[in-house]
């Protein structure tokens, strides 16, 4: 995705208000892509930096804009390039049904397979992603509660102007765990789900907002590394300081999910580790 992105500038901005369809329209005749489609009059706009600037200088009646701070126009098909790409890596990739009730951002349906739902995935790198037909199939499935997992807030903002009716919870800090566990206690958990599966992986995510420094002072965080509890992974630069990344459990390292230098939100995950036996 970052190859494709370099490839001719381009970039992204949410459509705030007016009519739907008069957006949309607008989008066309600029020959931008509505990227993110997500309801509750918010339409996510994606295309080169000249359409997007045409945009801006002839919006849609009764909408502001807002240019997003992106590296690239994702979902789009500036992004056809990360497709095959991410086709041949997930080639190797075993996947199961799903056990659970799983809903595409593509369209809002409800995937049964699994095969099906890692091909969606790959092949939504270029495509829009549509928040507002999840929130329906939602409503149609008859769900009684929304809880977002983190880096929560965005999307429960979105339902509370699309779905009123349902009560929700964004999970941000480790304070929010209350009422997210009082969601669950009125409305129960579906009879189908199994909640006896423990995941065999943890994250560790960013204690603050601010921008990701990988500095570890020579501990070997690499994947496959093993890393002790307490050993500095890195830091969260902040207005109010910098503020260390450390586990407090044994793990090896199998995945990080950010670069030095990333801007990152509160509760965004920065690293997955396999825990250790003690």
């Amino acid at each position: 995705m970052a190859k494709a992105a370099a490839a001719e500038a381009t970039g992204m901005t949410a459509v705030l208000g007016g009519d739907q369809d008069d957006v949309l329209a607008a989008l066309a005749a600029h020959g931008l892509t509505p990227a993110n489609v997500n309801g509750a009059g918010q339409i996510v706009a994606a295309g080169t930096m000249s359409e997007l600037a045409a945009l801006a200088a002839e919006p849609p009646a009764g909408a502001r804009l807002r240019p997003l701070t992106v590296a690239g126009a994702f979902h789009t098909a500036h992004m056809a390039p990360a497709v095959a790409a991410l086709r041949e890596a997930a080639a190797g990739v075993t996947v199961s049904d799903p056990a659970i009730v799983l809903l595409s951002n593509a369209d809002g349906a409800a995937v049964t397979s699994g095969r099906d739902w890692l091909e969606r995935i790959v092949t939504q790198v270029s495509a829009p992603v549509r928040w507002d037909e999840c929130m329906q199939t939602m409503a149609g499935l008859g769900a009684s509660a929304l809880i977002e997992l983190p880096p929560a807030g965005t999307l429960t903002g979105l339902a509370r102007r699309a779905l009123p009716q349902l009560p929700r919870a964004a999970l941000k800090t480790p304070d929010d765990l209350d009422e997210a566990r009082a969601l669950l206690a009125e409305h129960g958990t579906p009879e189908h789900h199994y909640a006896g599966h423990t995941p065999e992986w943890r994250l560790l995510v960013a204690p603050v907002a601010g921008t990701f420094q990988a500095d570890s002072n020579g501990q070997d965080v690499t994947p496959g590394a093993h890393v002790r509890p307490g050993a500095l992974l890195g830091h969260v630069a902040a207005r109010s300081g910098q503020e260390p990344i450390t586990p407090d459990f044994a793990g090896i390292v199998l995945e990080w999910l950010v670069e030095d230098g990333d801007p990152v939100a509160v509760g965004q995950p920065l690293i997955r580790l396999q825990p250790e036996a003690a």
